[in-house]
């Protein structure tokens, strides 16, 4: 049974974003909003990520308050999500979209924790419980395409609310263990600061979510301005959904085969590859071809990614390391990804946007690496 709860987390978690996540930037651009504002919008609320997960999660491991820190970020999500379709002012929204931020920011770090805390020696088998999670968004985008093509995007809020309520109480089933630690939240992110080889995986982490967060902004307008229909948006979330299925399933053994870090390189890499394909499409047919190579990244990078903060974190900090990994990935870099993306979505298009940030990923993995080679050179006597 300890595995289940996890599973239907996942599950649910990513159903209601898949609901309603894909259609911000097109909320937005229903209000009338402009490049600036929007990037304003999806640009530095992820900023508050960088802070508040690896703040609220080390507060969690410092307390012991998990579920209680867990259960009032979803809460207070549903909250700000029942009242965002009935404003259209850029400063409340803003004000909103800060606040959601905020309380959910801790969540997925905390589920991962909690779940691999669960899994115990069975640790490996992570990506098959996160495959809940793909399931749940692959079930769930086509419906809500649908849904919002016929009903408007205001329904979309509402099914975003009523999934996170039936999984506020699967949260509070959730088990973090009963490792005693003595550090409080910021002394324990300082001692993984103080480890350069983590420095050098943020810096990567950073560059993982400008490109994961740039394509879930902004893919969907930039198919508008190819001419696809809500519909279509929903079949191409399908598409990169049902490819994450067998890389969860088998994810354990690409970390085995690779290991963490090497293998969180190559889904760099394949980020970068990724955004140079969306800048090369001119319909929405070949964005599904794209879609069918591209559901097989997130969970290569993501598999790797918690593997690697789980391995190199201090018993008593796993979810703080969780958070830290988190808010780099879709705190700074999301946040970058999100502002400026919408700066250049305006200015140079959809197809440029996608070929800057496809150049600018590939060229700082080759500088961070070199970087990384440079300082852990042995010295000469």
């Amino acid at each position: 049974m300890k595995k289940i709860w996890p599973f239907t987390f996942y599950f649910l978690y990513f159903a209601a974003f898949a609901s309603l996540l894909p259609y911000f930037v097109l909320f937005y651009q229903g209000l009338g909003f402009n490049g600036t504002q929007i990037g304003l919008l999806t640009g530095v609320p992820p900023l508050i990520t960088l802070f508040g997960a690896p703040f609220l999660s080390g507060v969690a491991d410092s307390t012991r308050r998990h579920r209680l820190i867990m259960g009032l970020g979803i809460a207070v999500a549903i909250g700000v999500m029942l009242i965002m379709p009935t404003l259209s002012a850029f400063v409340i929204i803003f004000i909103l979209i800060i606040t959601f931020n905020i309380f959910m920011s801790p969540v997925s770090s905390l589920a991962d924790s909690a779940t691999l805390s669960m899994l115990g020696e069975e640790r490996a088998m992570y990506g098959r419980i996160r495959m809940g999670g793909t399931i749940g968004w692959g079930l769930v985008a086509p419906i809500a395409g649908t849904v919002v093509e016929n009903y408007g995007l205001r329904l979309a809020f509402l099914v975003f609310c009523g999934i996170m309520f039936v999984n506020f109480f699967v949260s509070q089933k959730f088990s973090f263990g009963n490792v005693e630690g003595h550090e409080t939240s910021n002394s324990g992110i300082r001692t993984l600061l103080a480890n350069r080889h983590w420095i050098f995986f943020l810096f990567l982490a950073f560059l993982g979510g400008l490109g994961i967060f740039s394509v879930a902004s902004y893919l969907f307008p930039y198919m508008a301005v190819l001419g696809a229909s809500e519909s279509q948006m929903g079949i191409a979330l399908m598409i990169a959904t049902l490819t994450e299925l067998p890389v969860f399933f088998f994810g354990h053994r690409l970390v085995r085969w690779f290991g963490a870090y090497r293998l969180f390189i190559i889904a760099l890499v394949l980020i970068g590859v990724r955004s140079l394909l969306y800048a090369t499409v001119n319909s929405a047919f070949q964005v599904f071809f794209v879609q069918a190579f591209s559901g097989m990244i997130f969970p290569v990078m993501w598999l790797a990614g918690v593997s690697y903060a789980d391995e190199n974190a201090p018993a008593a900090l796993k979810s703080t390391a969780q958070g830290v990994f988190s808010a780099m990935t879709f705190g700074f870099g999301s946040a970058l990804g999100g502002f400026f993306g919408g700066l250049m979505l305006e200015s140079i298009g959809g197809r440029g946007m996608f070929l800057v940030i496809g150049i600018i990923i590939l060229v700082g993995l080759v500088l961070i690496e070199a970087s990384k080679r440079l300082f852990n050179r042995p010295k000469r006597a």
